[in-house]
């Protein structure tokens, strides 16, 4: 027996309530855990992120979350230093308490738009990176828009230089760290901008002890600054829109530049060019040209009237470079693409022209149909 004991009655009695509170917490997460399991045995093939996109997309977000934290603890540290809060501008340096963690658990980042957009970059991403790559006839010839970065025209010639800038900066990987900009839309990059630093506020406010007010200023005003400083018109998408614009490319052209955008890996400048040529926004060419049925697309392509030699060498590559198309069924319906007529294939297509505000409440009309 021992000479010293020690009593544990009241460390055992503290301690039951939080025993408790776990206990029912757990009970809690088996019940999620299930709901979540069963809805994804449930989810359709069609429906299912596949785990390299899955993967792609995670990767992505943690490194748009962390692109922004990093801007704006620098901007936010600065200025507490200017405004005599040294220790305060030290604290909020620290780095090991990322936001990013909280921010997926808090279920901000589960945001439709937010994930629309990037479940799209990271598919035309994907597809891009699996193109074949074409050969050119002539094995001196530029690609597409380097052969435009010399020409006469300075419309075109900035256009080009544009594309292949956001294309430099664009093609950060997300492995190696922090990317040059989060390159979304603006009002996508201004919510995650406020996002970040609110969840930075949470993990901060404790250090700031009676200063924070003057840390609320100051991460406010960091916010403040990455907005301002935030150009959507760098984008990608962005520049290769104007590029496509300033090539307004005639019928006789397009259907080469098409391709050739194909067999040069420059998925984004093929979307931009078909969004163009058919008077729509980019991001409806991109859903038309990443769904996977490709439906919409052949339709399309053939309100453009292009030829059978150009929407099979079309179909064929994207077939290729997307895992979810099967190219044997692209084969046997060609004969039927090609009889839609290009006057019936423009008719199909008139909705895609209309506001998108207008055709998005259309659509939400649409789907309450059986409630009516």
């Amino acid at each position: 027996m021992s000479d010293n004991p020690v009593d544990i009655t009241h460390g055992a009695t503290s301690g039951a309530p939080e025993l408790l509170a776990r206990a029912a917490a757990a009970e809690t997460r088996v019940h999620d855990g299930l709901s979540v399991a069963i809805d994804d045995f449930f989810l359709s093939d069609e429906g299912r992120l596949d785990e390299r996109t899955r993967a792609a997309l995670s990767l992505l977000l943690r490194a748009l979350v962390e692109t922004v934290e990093a801007e704006i603890r620098e901007n936010g540290a600065r200025l507490l230093s200017e405004r005599g809060e040294v220790k305060l501008a030290a604290t909020i340096l620290r780095t090991e308490a990322s936001v990013c963690d909280r921010l997926f658990r808090s279920g901000l980042l589960r945001d439709p738009a937010l994930m629309t957009e990037l479940m799209a970059r990271v598919r035309q991403d994907a597809i891009a990176a699996a193109l074949p790559l074409n050969a050119p006839d002539d094995p001196e010839r530029p690609s597409l828009v380097n052969r435009f970065v010399q020409h006469p025209d300075r419309a075109l010639a900035s256009g080009a230089m544009a594309v292949l800038i956001a294309e430099s900066r664009r093609r950060g990987d997300p492995d190696a760290g922090q990317l040059t900009q989060t390159d979304l839309p603006a009002e996508l990059h201004f919510r995650l901008v406020w996002w970040v630093a609110a969840a930075l506020r949470e993990r901060v406010s404790e250090a700031a002890d009676g200063a924070l007010p003057v840390l609320d200023r100051a991460l406010s005003d960091a916010a403040q600054r990455s907005l301002v400083a935030y150009d959507e018109g760098d984008r990608l998408e962005a520049a290769a829109m104007r590029f496509a614009a300033a090539i307004d490319a005639r019928s006789d052209e397009l259907p080469r530049m098409l391709v050739e955008a194909l067999g040069d890996r420059r998925i984004v400048l093929f979307i931009a060019l078909l969004a163009h040529a058919l008077g729509v926004s980019y991001p409806l060419a991109r859903e038309i040209v990443l769904e996977s049925s490709a439906d919409r697309l052949w339709l399309a392509l053939r309100a453009l009237d292009l030829s059978r030699e150009t929407i099979a060498q079309i179909g064929f590559a994207l077939c290729e470079a997307d895992p979810r198309r099967d190219v044997e069924r692209f084969a046997d319906r060609l004969d039927t693409i090609i009889a839609v007529t290009g006057a019936d294939a423009r008719d199909a297509i008139a909705p895609f022209r209309l506001d998108p505000d207008y055709r998005a409440a259309l659509l939400a009309l649409a789907r309450t149909s059986g409630a009516a």
